[in-house]
C-alpha cells in the first residue's frame, strides 16, 4: 500500500508542476505571443497600429470595425470572413470546414481564427463601415413563453438606428459565471424599424447557452446592453414574388419586423407565414399575428404542432412544418421566393421542400447562424 506520506509528496510534486506550467505558459504568453505593434490595412485605405498576437475579428472590434458573427468568435458559424490581401500565413484546420474551393482561391480566411502576428492588409464590404455600437438599457423584459423571451432595448447613444427590416445585431454579454471575457452573440431584431429610438428581440433559452441564460436569469429591467449593427442579408426582396415565410421559436423575430414594416407602408403583397411549433405552449403572439392579418389583407398565419399535447384541444394544422409547406406549394413554386429563420436543421428540411417545388436556391433567404 501506498503510505500517506508517499501520497502527500506526490500530490505535493503534481501540484508544483502544475504551477511551473502555468508560470511557464503565463510568460510564453507575454513573450512568444507578443508580436508587438503591427500595422493593419483595410481597402487599401484605412490604417490602423494595433497589438499583435490576437485574433482579427477582435483585433477590428477593438478599432471600432465591426464584422458579423453570430457565434461570437467560436468558429461555428462561419460568418467572419474576410479577404486577406497580404500578411495571412496558412490556413488554419478550424477555418477550412468554412471556406471553399473559391474562396480558398481567393485568399478568404475566417477573422475570429486568423490571428494578427505581422503587417496584414484586408478587404471588406464597405457598408460594414457604418456599422455602430449602441449603449441601451432594458426596457422591459416579457415572457412570450416558457424559454422565450421579449427583450425591448431603449437606445441611448447613439439614440437612433437605421436597419433593415430582417435583419441582426450582436448582443455583448459581459464577464459573469459563464464567462470569464465579454462575448458577443447574433439576434435578429423583432421590431418595426419605424421606430428608430429602441430594438426587440425575442430571446429563447438555450441550456448552459452563454448570452441566453444571462438574458434570462441575469438581465434586469434597467440595466445597459452593448449591441453593435446593423448586420444581414435577410431582408424583404422588392419584387412582387408571394413570399413563403417559415419560422420556429425565436425564429419568429425577423419574419414579424418584416411584416410590421410591411404593415406601416400599406404593402399588400401575398405572404403566407409558416410556423412550426412542438405543443400550444410553444406558440405565442397568437393574436398579434391576427391583428396583422386584418392589417394585411393579404397575409396568412398557418401555425403547425408536430406534438400537441392530449390537453391543447388543437385543431389546427398537425405534423412538421415542412409537410404543411410542401401541400400548400403542390409542387408549384412558380411566382414564390422563400424567407426562412430557424435552427440550421429546420432550414435545410425546408430548402429540400422549397427546391422540390421549384423555387431555386436564389429566391431562397435566410441567415445563417449555426
Amino acid at each position: 500500500m501506498i503510505s500517506l506520506s508517499s501520497l502527500l509528496l506526490s500530490v505535493g510534486a503534481i501540484s508544483a508542476i502544475t504551477s511551473i506550467l502555468a508560470i511557464l505558459m503565463v510568460i510564453a504568453d507575454a513573450t512568444i505571443g507578443n508580436y508587438g505593434e503591427v500595422k493593419l490595412t483595410i481597402n487599401n485605405d484605412k490604417e490602423f497600429t494595433v497589438r499583435g498576437g490576437k485574433p482579427l475579428l477582435g483585433t477590428l472590434m477593438e478599432e471600432g470595425v465591426f464584422i458579423p458573427s453570430a457565434c461570437g468568435g467560436r468558429g461555428s458559424c462561419g460568418l467572419c470572413k474576410v479577404k486577406v490581401l497580404e500578411g495571412a500565413g496558412q490556413y488554419l484546420p478550424t477555418e477550412l470546414p468554412w471556406i471553399s474551393d473559391e474562396e480558398k482561391a481567393e485568399n478568404i480566411r475566417l477573422s475570429c481564427q486568423l490571428k494578427v502576428k505581422n503587417d496584414i492588409s484586408i478587404q471588406i464590404p464597405e457598408e460594414l463601415f457604418s456599422v455602430r455600437e449602441f449603449k441601451t438599457k432594458v426596457e422591459s423584459l416579457i415572457d412570450l413563453t416558457h424559454d422565450i423571451k421579449q427583450v425591448t432595448l431603449a437606445l441611448i447613444e447613439p439614440q437612433e438606428i437605421e436597419f433593415k427590416a430582417g435583419q441582426f445585431i450582436q448582443f455583448r454579454v459581459p464577464e459573469y459565471e459563464l464567462t470569464d471575457e465579454s462575448v458577443y452573440r447574433a439576434y435578429s431584431v423583432a421590431s418595426d424599424p419605424v421606430d428608430n429610438k429602441k430594438i426587440q428581440l425575442e430571446i429563447r433559452l438555450v441550456p448552459n447557452g452563454i448570452c441566453t441564460t444571462y438574458v434570462h436569469n441575469h438581465l434586469k429591467e434597467g440595466d445597459e446592453v452593448i449591441f453593435n449593427g446593423p448586420y444581414g442579408d435577410f431582408y424583404m426582396r422588392d419584387t412582387q414574388a408571394e413570399m413563403i415565410c417559415i419560422a420556429g421559436g425565436s425564429g419568429m423575430a425577423p419574419i414579424k419586423s418584416i411584416l410590421e414594416d410591411m404593415a406601416t407602408k400599406g404593402n399588400n403583397r401575398k405572404v403566407n407565414y409558416f410556423f412550426g411549433a412542438r405543443a400550444k405552449r410553444d406558440l405565442f403572439l397568437l393574436d398579434y399575428m391576427k391583428e396583422l392579418e386584418a392589417k394585411l389583407p393579404n397575409f396568412t398565419f398557418t401555425p403547425v404542432l408536430s406534438e400537441p399535447d392530449e390537453g391543447d384541444n388543437w385543431e389546427g394544422q398537425t405534423g412538421f412544418v415542412t409537410e404543411a409547406v410542401a401541400k400548400y406549394l403542390n409542387g408549384s413554386g412558380e411566382n414564390r421566393e422563400a424567407y426562412l429563420c430557424g435552427s440550421p436543421g429546420m432550414i435545410g428540411a425546408c430548402v429540400k421542400i422549397l427546391n422540390e417545388a421549384g423555387i431555386s436556391d436564389d429566391l431562397i433567404y435566410y441567415d445563417n447562424f449555426g
